[in-house]
């Protein structure tokens, strides 16, 4: 695989997530998702709490000079949590995997959670190779799919 680079956020990478976040596809993968993916003011305004809070850790994933996608680290219910975002132009080139081994060299908060809907295979090979292990299950509503979704909670130890 090229050469894979982590690097702080920058306003300049909004609109390339936004891109990557409106397939329907991968929303559909991802489940948990904004209500309404087109809605450039939702999201612009979500990232602007994301990227004014200093106790958030955000990285964009370039690789060959491109903005392939985003991984984050945050806290949820009162646990820290990451979450990570590939265009699906880039799926199933190894380029997730990747990118979360090298933020987890970053982050070192442990133990440290994850979240992904059961059936979003992908996600949870990703996170398993990381060394992330399944540690629960929940149900919550999924704006993507318009129902409630039962997710795997996983944890790294």
């Amino acid at each position: 695989m090229s050469k894979l680079v982590l690097r702080n956020v920058i306003d300049d990478d909004l609109p390339i997530f936004f891109k990557h976040q409106q397939d329907r596809e991968a929303n559909q993968m991802a489940a948990f998702t904004r209500k309404d993916p087109n809605d450039w003011n939702s999201f612009a305004e979500n990232w602007n709490k994301i990227l004014t809070n200093k106790n958030i850790i955000k990285q964009t994933i370039i690789v060959e000079n491109t903005v392939v996608g985003h991984v984050v680290q945050f806290e949820q219910f009162g646990e820290p949590e990451i979450t990570y975002w590939i265009g699906k132009e880039y799926w199933g080139k190894g380029i997730a995997t990747k990118a979360l081994r090298e933020f987890l060299k970053q982050v070192t908060i442990r133990p440290l959670y994850a979240r992904a809907a059961k059936d979003n295979i992908g996600s949870i090979k990703v996170l398993k190779r990381c060394g992330f292990l399944i540690s629960g299950e929940d149900t919550g509503y999924a704006n993507a799919r318009g129902k409630d979704v039962e997710e795997f909670i996983l944890i790294l130890n």
